[in-house]
């Protein structure tokens, strides 16, 4: 919380802002460094200027994910630290410590639908909940190991579980990507049967390892902030590669 309250102070004191803009303008690198710890993701416009193209157009897809903070810098010294030379609009995120660049220049037709869409699927969190449009980000991920949370939504672990695991998913930052699967989601049922599991065996902790097309299951048992983060560091440390992957058999598991 204090974390929180420091960034916010910071960023307030080194935004430029005036009464009709629609978005904050950074105007200095200073400033760009502070957005872009602000929160686990955010939206930088480098762009010319609020006249130019690709600012109305930020700004309405920016009003439509709302969740996602915006941004603009118009300032080219601070471009240049980003390694820009044209406008263009970054994603950054501390999931897998990952940027995203949409050069405007190579863009056939700019509209916020597009930019929408360009955020909502590169949109990864400290713990990200699985769908269609996630499911995008998570595997064009240079990140290709994923911490699994098979969880029904609805019971009364989900928004617990949820939590825990967010807020360990940072000791992984770069090494995993922390999922949420929702197992009351019809379309999350393949998902499961991967892994060996029904919604009723609800919940449980897995990991896939992209890379070998591998997944195991942690042993079933209180998901306590211990057993995931130890199970995490067993599959850094290579002790799961020989032991029996999950869904192999009707109920292999570490």
């Amino acid at each position: 919380m204090q974390t929180t309250v420091f960034y916010s102070l910071l960023i307030a004191s080194v935004f430029a802002t005036e009464k009709d803009a629609g978005l904050p303008r950074l105007i200095d690198a200073k400033a760009a460094e502070a957005f872009v710890d602000s929160a686990e993701l955010v939206v930088i416009g480098f762009l010319e200027g609020e006249d130019h193209s690709g600012y109305q157009e930020l700004v309405a897809a920016a009003k439509r994910v709302d969740s996602v903070s915006v941004a603009i810098c118009t300032v080219k010294e601070v471009w240049a630290d980003y390694g820009l030379t044209s406008d263009t609009i970054s994603l950054f995120r501390k999931a897998d410590n990952h940027r995203e660049d949409l050069v405007l220049a190579k863009v056939k037709k700019l509209e916020a639908d597009g930019l929408v869409n360009f955020i909502t699927t590169n949109e990864l969190r400290y713990i990200t909940e699985y769908n269609q449009v996630t499911a995008v980000g998570l595997f064009n991920s240079e990140v290709k190991s994923h911490l699994l949370l098979f969880v029904n939504g609805g019971t009364k672990e989900y928004a617990e579980l949820k939590a825990r695991l967010g807020a360990l998913a940072p000791e992984f930052t770069g090494k995993f990507l922390f999922v949420l699967i929702n197992g009351g989601v019809k379309s999350n049922s393949r998902s499961l049967g991967y892994f060996g599991l029904k919604s009723q065996d609800l919940p449980r902790v897995g990991v896939y390892d992209g890379d070998a097309d591998m997944k195991w299951l942690l042993p079933k048992g209180e998901l306590s902030t211990e057993r995931v983060r130890d199970f995490c560091k067993s599959f850094l440390q290579g002790d799961l590669k020989e032991v029996k992957q999950a869904g192999a058999e009707a109920k292999t598991e570490l």
